[in-house]
């Protein structure tokens, strides 16, 4: 699977991208990240990339030119083309697992007051958000999505196991609490049930202990 990110400070992503699972699958050729440089793609020579907003305004916003140039450079076929937005669909689980089958997705990642409302308009095919809070660019969006994804991936993580029974497995489902050694911490003792190798009574209380996501 192939991720390409658009943006204008490339070397944020060097540390997330270079540590635990989203660092081994790369080693394993699961995933190819390549993070595009939208200053490579202006033609003038301060590699301009945002301009003043139409109708006045404070802050700057990022050229439709620049991104268009470079998602022709980039598209490919089975190519899914998402803009991180205030304005876009609450991402989920459930476009964690959709995304996946596609062989390339391009994000763009907006900073300043936006991106020229073009591209949502002519060049994406989506627009999603993360949450309704305000971040400074679409680099952190697209972290979430490449590790959200690649995690999905047969072969990224350690036990293949590990993603059907958790959070968000299924709908309305938050993963029961866990516990680990010591069986007693300060006074504070791990559930009497998880000790005993009852499975059946662990399964009783582990689904008993499951939750539904608290609803905004």
């Amino acid at each position: 699977m192939h991720f390409h990110i658009i943006t204008i400070f490339p070397k944020i992503f060097d540390s997330y991208f270079g540590e635990s699972i989203v660092k081994r699958a790369r080693e394993k050729k699961l995933v190819n990240i390549k993070i595009h440089n939208l200053r490579d793609y202006t033609a003038d020579k301060h590699k301009t990339v945002d301009d003043t907003p139409y109708g006045g305004g404070a802050g700057m916003v990022l050229k439709v030119e620049p991104i268009h140039k470079c998602l022709k450079a980039i598209k490919s076929k089975k190519t899914r083309i998402i803009l991180f937005s205030a304005k876009g669909k609450r991402y989920t689980q459930s476009d964690a697992k959709r995304l996946k089958k596609y062989e390339n997705i391009v994000m763009i990642c907006g900073r300043y007051e936006g991106v020229d409302e073009r591209v949502a308009k002519y060049l994406a095919d989506e627009e999603i958000s993360i949450g309704e809070y305000v971040l400074t660019g679409g680099e952190i969006p697209a972290m979430a999505v490449v590790d959200s994804i690649t995690r999905l991936l047969p072969g990224a993580l350690g036990n293949a196991q590990s993603p059907k029974n958790e959070s968000f497995s299924k709908k309305d489902y938050l993963e029961h609490p866990q516990y680990t050694k010591p069986a007693e911490f300060n006074k504070w003792k791990v559930p009497e049930v998880l000790l005993n190798g009852n499975h059946k009574k662990i399964d009783i209380w582990r689904n008993k202990h499951s939750e539904k996501p608290k609803l905004s």
